[in-house]
Formats: structure tokens, C-alpha cells, sequence
């Protein structure tokens, strides 16, 4: 029995079927996505090679890396053929290319000139979350970025935001612009009345203190909703 399980290691494959000698050989780029993943959990199950055993795994999430990063270790280890060390293993790779990407073109950003701009700035941190978060991007007089903040974390259904929090951090940086975001884990882009009540009521606070609240964007994972290019603000 433990001779059948062997054989579906990844050291024992014919040289062409290797994904690690294929990435050495090639290159990263050419190697598919389950070829990536099988390398991380080295080998399948009694039925299946670690790259068919990654094909399943990638099927169950339509071949979403995105959606693949939001399954629990737990929920990886339902595959048969992935115990705790090889969840764990894909997990951690999936968080390090989340951050990576976080540390790229949006770490670049550093003046908000459009809702792109801050969409571009905190997609990488809320675009793949399955709870809800409230961000605040603070601005100088030039619109360059002074801080962005998380304000709140909460679950599914909505988040706490305080005011008055809000515009003491705007006081202590010096800031005159704010930019608030927030994520819908679900995927729409409608914004609730509870969503339009907390920015009128941001909005009206800010201008007693001269502090000017520039937009709202609510994001999902392939989109965001501007209040300010949709004329809600």
C-alpha cells in the first residue's frame, strides 16, 4: 500500500511530468497553476498525482486563486490527500502572494488624484476579504497620502464606524481630505442606506472643521462603487 502512495511523488514522475525540474528548466511563468500548487504539496493521494489532486482542488473554486486564498485550513484539508502540513503549506504561499501584491503597484500610489487612484491604493488590503472593513485614506492639501487607516473590522453584515474618531486622526495628521472606503463581501456594488447614512453624516461633521470628506468607494473583489463619480457625495 505504501509503495501505490509513493509512486504519485512528485521525485518519482517521469522527467516531463516534473513541474519543480520544469520550473528550474523554463521558468516559473510557464508552469499552470496546479503545476504550483502541486510543488507545494509534493505529492496526490492512492488515486491521484499531486498536479490531479491540484486540478480538483482548483476546480472546486473555478480556478480562482483569489477564492482558493479564502478557504480555511480546515477546508483545504477536506481534499483527500491534504493533511494539516500541506493546507498549511498552501495557505501560507496564497497570504505571501496576497501580500506581495499589496506591496506592489498600490504601495506606488502616493497622491489620490481619482477614484482609481484609491481604489488601486486599497484593493490589496480589502478586495479578497470575506468580512467587512472600513478604511480611511487621510490627505494633505496636494491630495498626497498621509496615512491610510483601518477604522473598523466587523462581520458579514456591517462594520461600526465612530465619527469622532475619524476626524481626531484627521486633526492630529493635518489632514484635509479623507477618502472612506469600505468592502461588501458579498459582491454588490449598491450602496445600503446605512452606507449613505454614515457618509452624510461623516460629511457634515468634517465641514465643521474644514476637513473635506472627497469620496466614498465601496469594494468588491473585481470592482468598486465611487460615490463621488456617481454624484451621491
Amino acid at each position: 500500500m505504501q509503495e501505490k502512495v509513493a509512486s504519485f511523488s512528485i521525485k518519482n514522475w517521469a522527467d516531463d511530468d516534473k513541474p519543480r525540474e520544469k520550473l528550474v528548466q523554463k521558468g516559473r511563468s510557464v508552469l499552470s497553476d496546479a503545476e504550483l500548487i502541486a510543488i507545494l504539496i509534493g505529492s496526490g493521494n492512492k488515486e491521484e498525482s499531486a498536479v490531479q489532486l491540484s486540478k480538483r482542488i482548483l476546480a472546486s473554486v473555478n480556478h480562482n486563486l483569489n477564492e482558493l486564498g479564502k478557504l480555511s485550513v480546515n477546508q483545504l484539508m477536506q481534499f483527500k490527500g491534504i493533511g494539516e502540513a500541506k493546507a498549511v503549506s498552501i495557505s501560507a504561499a496564497l497570504e505571501v502572494g496576497r501580500r506581495r501584491r499589496g506591496g506592489g503597484e498600490g504601495e506606488k500610489i502616493s497622491k489620490v488624484l481619482s477614484s482609481k487612484d484609491a481604489f488601486d491604493l486599497l484593493y490589496p488590503t480589502m478586495g479578497d476579504l470575506e468580512h467587512e472593513e472600513f478604511w480611511i485614506i487621510y490627505l494633505n492639501n496636494s491630495n498626497k497620502v498621509i496615512q491610510k487607516n483601518q477604522l473598523s473590522k466587523g462581520g458579514i453584515t456591517g462594520t461600526l464606524v465612530d465619527v469622532r474618531l475619524v476626524l481626531r486622526q484627521a486633526l492630529e495628521l493635518g489632514s484635509v481630505g479623507i477618502i472612506l472606503a469600505h468592502n461588501h463581501p458579498s459582491g454588490t456594488l449598491k450602496p445600503s442606506e446605512a452606507d449613505k447614512q454614515i457618509t452624510k453624516k461623516l460629511k457634515v461633521a468634517s465641514e465643521a472643521l474644514d476637513i473635506k470628506i472627497l469620496d466614498h468607494l465601496i469594494v468588491t473583489q473585481h470592482d468598486y462603487f465611487s460615490f463621488a463619480d456617481e454624484g451621491i457625495l
